[in-house]
C-alpha cells in the first residue's frame, strides 16, 4: 500500500514538472512575441519620426527618399527603405561586405537575433545589378520577414500586390511577378533553381532564364512578368516546409 501511494506521489509530482514547464515556455513565448513585436513596431516608426526640410520636397525628391538620406546619417550601411503596404514590413535595408553581418545586428548595429533586413553584398550599385536580392529573418513570433509567408495564400497577394522600395535616389514600386517555394541545394544537385545566386546577368539569356524558373516555380499564376533590362527585387526569407528551405517574392520595377 505505501509503495502503491509513494508511486502514485512520484507520478504527481512528474506530472506537476512538466506543467510547470510548459507554463514557463508558455510564458517565455508569450514575453517574446510581444517584445518582438515592440522592437519591430520600433523599427518600423524609425522613418516617421525624421523630419525634412518641406522646402526639399520635389517630384524628382519625395519625403521619403528624403528621410532615407537622414537615416543614412545614421549609418552609412542603409542603402533604402522596404515596404509592402498594409503588413509588418516596413524595415530599412542595410548592405555591407559581409552578409552575415546583418543577420545578427539591428540597422543601428547593435546586437540582434533577429538582425536586420539587407541586401546582398555583391548587389553592385555603380551597374546597377540586375536583381535586388533582399534577405531576411524569418521569425515565427511574427517578426521581420515572417509575413512574407502569407503570400502562400493567392488572396493575399491580390490584396498586397506591390512591394516600395525607397533609396535617396529614387522612390519606386515594384509589381509581383512570382511567389515561390524552394530550398538550398546541393552542389552535386543538376538543373536546379538556385535562385538565391542571381544578381547580375550577364546577358539577356541568362535574364530570361531567371524570370522564366520563377514564374514556373510560382505557387500561382499572377499574371505579371518581366523583360530584360526591368529592375527586378528578390525577397528571401527561410521556410520550415522542407529541410533548408526557403521561401521567395520576385517583383520588377513599374514604370521599367
Amino acid at each position: 500500500m505505501a509503495k502503491h501511494f509513494k508511486e502514485k506521489k512520484h507520478k504527481f509530482t512528474y506530472i506537476k514538472i512538466i506543467c510547470i514547464i510548459l507554463i514557463i515556455l508558455a510564458t517565455t513565448y508569450i514575453i517574446m512575441y510581444f517584445f518582438d513585436k515592440h522592437k519591430a513596431e520600433e523599427t518600423t516608426a524609425v522613418l516617421n519620426t525624421i523630419q525634412v526640410d518641406e522646402t526639399k520636397i520635389t517630384e524628382e525628391k519625395t519625403e521619403r527618399m528624403l528621410q532615407v538620406e537622414e537615416l543614412q546619417k545614421t549609418n552609412s550601411d542603409i542603402v533604402g527603405w522596404l515596404e509592402i503596404e498594409n503588413t509588418g514590413i516596413n524595415f530599412p535595408v542595410l548592405q555591407t561586405t559581409d552578409n552575415s553581418y546583418y543577420m545578427t545586428h539591428d540597422y543601428e548595429k547593435n546586437y540582434s537575433s533577429h538582425g536586420s533586413i539587407f541586401l546582398d553584398k555583391d548587389y553592385n550599385w555603380d551597374i546597377p545589378s540586375s536583381n535586388l536580392l533582399i534577405y531576411g529573418h524569418n521569425i515565427t513570433t511574427g517578426a521581420m520577414f515572417n509575413e512574407l509567408l502569407k503570400y502562400n495564400d493567392e488572396e493575399y497577394y491580390k490584396e498586397h500586390p506591390t512591394i516600395r522600395f525607397t533609396t535617396n535616389k529614387e522612390d519606386a514600386e515594384y509589381e509581383i511577378i512570382a511567389v515561390f517555394k524552394s530550398r538550398v541545394y546541393y552542389k552535386s544537385e543538376q538543373n536546379v533553381f538556385r535562385y538565391y545566386y542571381f544578381i547580375n546577368a550577364e546577358n539577356e539569356e541568362e535574364y530570361n532564364e531567371y524570370v522564366e524558373n520563377a514564374k514556373k516555380a510560382s505557387l500561382y499564376d499572377t499574371g505579371k512578368t518581366a523583360k530584360y533590362g526591368d529592375q527586378l527585387i528578390t525577397l528571401s526569407t527561410c521556410s520550415y516546409h522542407t529541410e533548408d528551405g526557403r521561401f521567395a517574392i520576385v517583383a520588377r520595377k513599374e514604370g521599367a
